[in-house]
């Protein structure tokens, strides 16, 4: 496990530019039977109505003619067990889910079930952003609509690539409480033949959770793979599941 604190890192030659917004998705269905151009322009729905800023562009950064940054680390204790943020001052580079063997006993309740445990003194502005969103999503569903996403720093979600159109159609079009099977998320990014390739997109996930994989099914009901096991995909799905019913009264 990667220790808490900082180290040099080699980031991805920055690409100028891009700007990070998903392609223009051809006909398909929202899980909740909208359209997507029925979403209004810079609302993220993977959220309750969470408010991205101006354009997906701030979620992927980047700086001309810079290539190194420096790498820190953060844990975070969560009702699920330890997550392993790393990222920079630019943005968030990985979120790394621990294997659960047994569920978690009682249920996320309060602020304290979610703490970070190291790291904490040389967090950058985007690891704070991510810690505080992934205490709402644990611990406050209700806040999450009022708090910003960090912006984002890996590769993969900078290159032009069917993977990073899926992972954004996924981030920006499947809301907390919902699933979709990996063909309904294949038609939403423009493909129907592609069911394959989103389960490849899902397992290259750098930043679960905030990107939700656990959210993509099979379309026989089953959970389906994820990073973290079977146990956590399907505790998460259960605790969206109920605090949206729990929201909704």
């Amino acid at each position: 496990m990667p220790g808490a604190g900082s180290r040099g890192l080699a980031c991805p030659a920055r690409l100028s530019g891009l700007t990070g917004r998903p392609g223009r998705l051809r006909p398909g269905r929202r899980p909740d039977g909208k359209s997507p151009s029925s979403v209004a322009p810079g609302t993220l729905s993977g959220g309750f109505s969470a408010v991205l800023p101006p354009s997906l562009r701030g979620q992927v950064s980047s700086k001309e003619g810079e290539s190194q940054c420096e790498e820190k680390h953060a844990v975070l204790l969560s009702p699920v067990g330890k997550l392993e943020i790393s990222g920079c001052e630019t943005g968030l580079h990985e979120i790394k889910l621990p294997k659960m063997s047994v569920l978690p006993s009682g249920r996320a309740e309060s602020s304290a079930a979610c703490e970070v445990c190291e790291g904490a003194e040389e967090m950058t502005e985007p690891l704070k952003q991510c810690t505080a969103w992934l205490r709402a999503y644990f611990c406050e569903p209700a806040r999450m609509a009022s708090l910003p996403l960090p912006a984002f720093h890996h590769p993969l979600l900078r290159r032009d690539s069917f993977t990073r159109q899926v992972l954004w159609t996924l981030l920006r079009d499947v809301k907390f409480g919902e699933a979709v099977s990996y063909k309904q998320l294949a038609v939403l990014a423009g493909n129907s033949r592609a069911a394959r390739a989103v389960g490849g997109a899902m397992r290259s996930n750098p930043i679960p959770i905030i990107i939700p994989c656990h959210r993509v099914i099979c379309s026989s009901g089953q959970s389906g793979n994820y990073g973290g096991g079977n146990l956590m995909k399907e505790w998460l799905l259960s605790h969206e599941k109920l605090q949206k019913e729990k929201l909704a009264y």
